[in-house]
């Protein structure tokens, strides 16, 4: 168990409207800490840092930090959500079709969206989510030997 990392996650949850709880703050700083985390992976890194949180409380939890734009939740096809603190850029994801690993991808060109739309259909689009399919470095090797 540790201390919460900094003062600073407090007042980003408080700053949100949300109630800071040792909970929280240990959530919000594992997701940060992570790389594209499933929520039983997310809820061992809480408990490490705070002893025993329910799994309930953890999907309660990465809802309303999700609802708050602190953390990003990604749903690539035929795979469990994932969380990560990178938000608010407009980033992409690589995806293994293997073994299920997802990398950061930053926006390919311009400004957010990145993407126009070829037909907006009277949306005013702010985002465009892409996802690239492939295998990564690990499963590429492994499968051309």
């Amino acid at each position: 168990m540790t201390a919460p990392k900094s003062s600073t996650t407090a007042e980003e949850l408080r700053g949100a409207g949300l109630r800071v709880t040792a909970a929280r703050v240990a959530l919000l700083d594992t997701v940060r800490e992570g790389d594209h985390l499933g929520v039983e992976a997310i809820a061992s890194g809480v408990r490490d840092r705070v002893g025993h949180i329910s799994l309930q409380a953890v999907y309660e939890a990465l809802h309303a930090l999700t609802a708050a734009g602190l953390v990003r939740r990604i749903e690539p096809a035929d795979s469990p959500a994932r969380f990560e603190g990178r938000v608010g850029d407009n980033h992409h994801h690589a995806v293994c079709r293997s073994c299920g690993a997802v990398a950061d991808v930053d926006c390919a060109v311009g400004e957010a969206p990145c993407l126009t739309a070829s037909d907006s259909h009277g949306f005013v689009i702010d985002e465009a989510e892409v996802i690239y399919w492939g295998l990564c470095p690990s499963c590429s090797t492994a499968h051309s030997s």
